[in-house]
């Protein structure tokens, strides 16, 4: 096989100066939490992720919803660094906890 040439040539911006620290924004995710039993202690099982979540990210407000039969999911909304890779450590941090059957990110925004 022969080799493709490059197509991309570096960017070279003689004289540019950037003023002041530049920072990543954060991304805001709201991720559905199935409790495993119906009879789960809610706020106990709320602290238990908020002690499970990487550095740099928290929680700006936990929902419930009902969803059948008693069994009320939790919906929090975390804030993570945009720079932090997305969600996935939040998701497996929380599929990591006692009393959690499932996690699914509903809605992500950058804020």
């Amino acid at each position: 096989m022969r080799k493709v040439p490059e197509t991309e040539q570096p960017l070279q911006v003689p004289g540019l100066r950037v003023h002041g620290a530049l920072t990543m924004g954060k991304v805001a995710a709201k991720i559905k939490v199935m409790p495993d039993d119906p009879d789960i202690d809610l706020d106990e099982l709320q602290e238990r992720l908020e002690d499970s979540l990487p550095e740099g990210a928290k929680i700006n407000g936990i929902e419930r919803d009902d969803v059948a039969f008693g069994l009320v999911a939790l919906l929090p909304t975390v804030i993570v660094p945009d720079d932090a890779g997305g969600t996935e450590a939040v998701e497996e941090g929380f599929s990591a906890v006692e009393g959690v059957e499932s996690v699914s990110v509903e809605n992500v925004g950058r804020i």
